[in-house]
């Protein structure tokens, strides 16, 4: 049977959590999650690039129930990888995922109150409630720009998201294009083994000397039980970025002066970090880089790796000739420029076959959509990790379900709102920038304004009222279609 109460789709970070809370909030449900992969980990089982790791600190990166023994910070990719399936493993998760299950469609029946999910496969699966846990970007496909004279090229182009198994690039002269997450992470795991490494980037990007051990979250291990432990470091790491984060928005030149001496004390090049290390915007307008135990700055200082900022004029057979005139010669390029961001999965969704724009709706408390009936998505924030709202959107959609099962409901829809114009992602990175119109936008007043402060939604979502801005739909009812914005 592929009937179920709820389906999840993603095997990733923030599937595999709702699978656990809602095993153990509301055991009588069935579920089943769909993965379109073969693999549990999302992100984590994706990405297999050179140094591939977490930029957000794993103690609330990682479960609240299932504490990080990890003794690194920010974690390796395959140690994550290896977290999930460990917990999906123990929890009894892993027997509820389908692999190989692309959902590719999403149709609402207002008759019998259930969506109807297609995959790619043509199986065909229903449910009361759908539950998109499957990230914000697409796996299909990463950002590539239209480089000129790419065809000309004589070396070897990747792009992080697709890394060949086979990529051998020792003693080899490699050029990364990009200075976020992604090239400052390859930067230093390529420097290694590369004849040298130059990141090549338009313009700077802030990074963030972290240590790689958080003594704190040490100590309070050596005195305390795992969980307690673990509870004393994630609050801890939850108090400074947060901090952190609104210092950079409310005195942003304050902040600027702490990063940029920060690097200047690293690189103690003065003119170096002035050419290569001042953004020209503010901290926080795009998301900040961290880099363990100062590894990107000790490449540089090294001289197995180097930093050009300039624009591409065109590659070359030898390499990338630059505005400047200069060219960087290069047996590899790697184009770590970004990702292709799409909403709910890429799926195509319908109310009784008439297909909805995801990016015409609002965002009901930045997890449902305005006039879209039993159906929640799960994104994190853009200034803290992943889990941590994750979590939170999942307690509430069980809240909304022990809400419907408790006063006899078949169907919870948030009213159609019109006339919301905020980006629900409040970055200017260019990979979001590109993507915006394919996402719900937010509004401007409770719950559908979408705020990046986790202190203050881990002490209101629990209490939100499920009743708020939403129509209600009893069970013995005929359902009707709600209006949506089409």
């Amino acid at each position: 049977m592929n009937d179920f109460d709820v389906v999840i789709i993603g095997a990733g970070l923030s599937g595999i959590g709702a699978a656990w809370r809602l095993q153990k909030q509301r055991p009588a449900d069935t579920y089943a999650i769909l993965e379109a992969r073969d693999a549990i980990g999302g992100t984590w089982d994706l990405f297999r690039y050179p140094g591939v790791r977490s930029d957000s600190d794993m103690f609330t990166l990682s479960y609240p129930w299932r504490p990080w023994r990890e003794p690194e910070s920010l974690a390796s990719g395959d140690k994550i990888r290896r977290y999930i399936e460990d917990t999906a493993d123990e929890a009894g998760i892993t027997g509820h995922i389908r692999f190989g299950a692309r959902v590719v469609s999403a149709d609402w029946s207002a008759a019998d109150a259930r969506w109807s999910l297609r995959t790619e496969s043509g199986e065909v699966y229903t449910a009361r409630f759908l539950y998109a846990c499957a990230g914000y970007y697409s796996y299909d496909e990463g950002y590539l720009p239209d480089f000129p004279g790419v065809a000309s090229y004589g070396g070897r182009l990747v792009h992080p998201q697709f890394w060949p198994e086979d990529l051998d690039y020792r003693d080899k002269r490699v050029v990364i294009i990009g200075s976020g997450a992604t090239a400052v992470t390859l930067v230093p795991a390529m420097a290694a083994d590369a004849k040298h490494v130059t990141m090549l980037q338009r313009s700077p990007t802030y990074v963030l000397p972290l240590p790689n051990r958080d003594g704190i979250a040490n100590l309070a291990r050596r005195v305390l039980p795992p969980k307690a432990a673990n509870r004393v470091a994630r609050s801890k790491n939850v108090l400074a970025t947060q901090l952190f984060y609104q210092l950079a928005r409310k005195r942003p030149k304050q902040v600027r002066r702490i990063l940029q001496g920060l690097a200047g004390r690293f690189l103690k090049n003065p003119g170096y970090v002035d050419e290569h290390f001042k953004p020209r915007y503010d901290p926080w307008d795009q998301r900040l880089c961290v880099i363990p135990n100062g590894d990107l700055f000790h490449s540089i200082t090294s001289g197995r790796a180097s930093v050009v900022t300039d624009h591409i004029d065109t590659f070359v057979p030898e390499g990338i000739r630059l505005r400047s005139g200069k060219v960087l010669e290069a047996d590899l390029v790697v184009s770590a420029t970004g990702l292709s961001l799409q909403a709910v999965g890429g799926i195509r969704v319908s109310l009784d076959g008439t297909p909805i724009e995801i990016g015409q709706q609002a965002a009901y408390r930045g997890m449902m959509l305005s006039g879209v009936p039993n159906f929640a998505y799960c994104i994190g924030y853009v200034n803290a990790s992943w889990t941590l709202r994750a979590d939170l959107s999942h307690r509430y959609v069980l809240k909304l379900l022990d809400h419907l099962d408790r006063n006899d409901l078949a169907v919870a829809t948030p009213v159609p709102l019109t006339g919301s114009g905020r980006p629900l992602l409040d970055l200017s990175s260019g990979y979001v920038q590109r993507a915006l119109e394919k996402f719900p936008r937010q509004g401007d007043r409770d719950p559908w304004l979408v705020r990046q402060n986790y202190l203050r939604d881990v002490l209101t979502t629990p209490r939100a009222d499920v009743t708020q801005d939403m129509t209600f739909t009893p069970r013995t009812a005929p359902v009707p279609n709600p209006e949506v914005v089409r």
